[in-house]
């Protein structure tokens, strides 16, 4: 219906899926986050053209039509090599001579092997692999198929950037600024380690050292971290972590989808979806069922006693939605949460009240009990 050859259905299909359009389960499709805004959000269109920039590499790989042999590690050395090389470009007016990018192709190639303490082969091909210049044709072929370079028609011409060619190269350098300006420094550390060394900083600040962590790593990277660390035992890192995944945004959404079937990640993630969606915090908390709502309540009063806060936890009793104080306690002891102990322990040492605290302790007891 569409004229198309198959291999060319199949590269279209690569494309939609690599920018995010698509999205691929099992032996299912379904429309990706990015499709949905597609037609009301510019830059939604724009961070899609830069997913798939970011994807050239495998949006035709470069063993697929090559008659000789490739070096895997070849492959990686000139992937590695090209951002270096587009940036030449765009401090270049965003044109050059093939044969100068090639040289220095060959020159950073050269220092990544000496980086690594290598001897460099001659011609930097051995005998077995493609050699450098079919490589370097590869990628110049893969960036202009994803509309970041022009190529010359003919011998003799140069080599240049498209302007959104231009415009990606710019995000790069911007996000490479911006992962210099870490705050605390936090940039290289695992997310856990990163979430940890953010406790104690003010929410601004914090949410700067979100974003340079953030920027110096693939976003699908960023988030699965995020989203691992999440998954632990401490009720603080799972606040951070979904505070840190809202400066992701919405590329975080089929990260986000995935894990909101899992119990300790499911009422975060229904938040930080609806929120996504542009709903109202406190319609978004009708999403959650009593169960999880409560759920949610005794892991956020653990993350105030691991952070110190001991007024906000005691306010935080005010924040539950059972309307009486046995309400609220026959409904946590019966939530399941492995940190309830705790956190009614913290609540009877924290409150002001002694006939409200003694009732607290006592629930605690029965939980660590098992009545």
């Amino acid at each position: 219906a569409l004229g198309l050859r198959p291999a060319e259905v199949r590269a279209h299909w690569d494309a939609a899926r690599l920018a995010g359009l698509v999205e691929t389960h099992g032996g299912h499709a379904r429309p990706g986050w990015r499709l949905r805004a597609w037609d009301r959000d510019d830059m939604a269109v724009l961070r899609g053209w830069v997913a798939l920039f970011d994807a050239w590499s495998l949006f035709h790989p470069a063993h697929a039509e090559s008659a000789t042999p490739i070096d895997p590690t070849a492959v990686a050395e000139v992937v590695e090599a090209m951002p270096q090389l587009l940036s030449v470009l765009q401090l270049s007016a965003g044109t050059a001579p093939r044969e100068e990018l090639l040289d220095l192709l060959e020159q950073r190639i050269t220092e990544l092997r000496d980086a690594r303490c290598e001897l460099p082969a001659p011609g930097l091909a051995a005998p077995s692999t493609a050699p450098l210049p079919e490589l370097f044709d590869w990628a110049l072929d893969r960036l202009a198929g994803v509309g970041a370079l022009t190529l010359p028609q003919g011998a003799g011409g140069e080599i240049a950037l498209t302007p959104l060619g231009s415009w990606a190269v710019w995000v790069k350098l911007e996000q490479i600024c911006v992962a210099a300006q870490s705050p605390a420094g936090n940039i290289e550390q695992s997310a856990e380690d990163m979430l940890r060394g953010c406790v104690r900083l003010r929410p601004g600040e914090a949410r700067a050292e979100y974003r340079a962590w953030i920027a110096a790593r693939t976003v699908g990277t960023a988030v699965q971290e995020l989203l691992d660390a999440a998954r632990g035992d401490d009720a603080l890192l799972r606040q951070l972590a979904f505070e840190a995944l809202r400066a992701v945004g919405a590329p975080a959404e089929p990260g986000v989808r995935e894990v909101s079937a899992d119990l300790p990640l499911r009422p975060y993630a229904l938040l930080w979806l609806a929120e996504q969606e542009g709903g109202d915090a406190e319609d978004a908390h009708a999403l959650l069922t009593r169960e999880e709502s409560t759920w949610l309540w005794i892991d956020t009063a653990a993350a105030l006693n691991d952070h110190g806060d001991t007024e906000l936890l005691v306010r935080h009793i005010e924040a539950a939605h059972q309307p009486t104080i046995p309400a609220l306690l026959e409904e946590v002891r019966s939530a399941g949460h492995p940190l309830t102990v705790q956190v009614l322990l913290a609540l009877a040492a924290a409150h002001p009240d002694p006939a409200l605290a003694k009732a607290v302790r006592r629930a605690a007891f029965q939980v660590h009990t098992g009545g």
